[in-house]
């Protein structure tokens, strides 16, 4: 829904893409169990949706071991880097504050209580 609703950029890399769930599957007597899918889910269109596909990122990012044993994290990085340059571009505007509300007064229509 995120793309969907435009809300931004993903930053990273595609998801796997593994949503079909195998919950409730029973054991058996030697403690080992049966594993089969079970569910699955389907997007806006109606249509079967993600499972062996993921979602691709708008700017792919590998995180690459050596770097994050570094103390870097790059994913995070190139996101605050995006978000930086989006706030550049897409500078935030306030709206204008409204007029304060009458507290001294009772709305129209209003009945004490007996």
């Amino acid at each position: 829904m995120f793309k969907v609703k435009k809300l931004g950029p993903i930053v990273g890399t595609r998801t796997w893409g593994g949503l079909v769930g195998t919950w409730d599957t029973p054991s058996f007597i030697d403690g080992g169990r049966m594993v089969a899918p079970r569910g699955g889910f389907f997007d806006v269109d109606g249509k079967w949706a993600v499972e062996g596909d993921g979602v691709a990122p708008d700017i792919e990012v590998i995180q690459d071991p050596k770097s994050v044993l570094q103390g870097n994290d790059p994913q995070l990085q190139a996101a605050v880097k995006e978000a930086l340059r989006l706030l550049k571009e897409n500078e935030f505007q306030l709206k204008p504050e409204p007029k304060a509300p009458i507290r001294s007064k009772r709305p129209k229509g209003y009945k004490k209580d007996n």
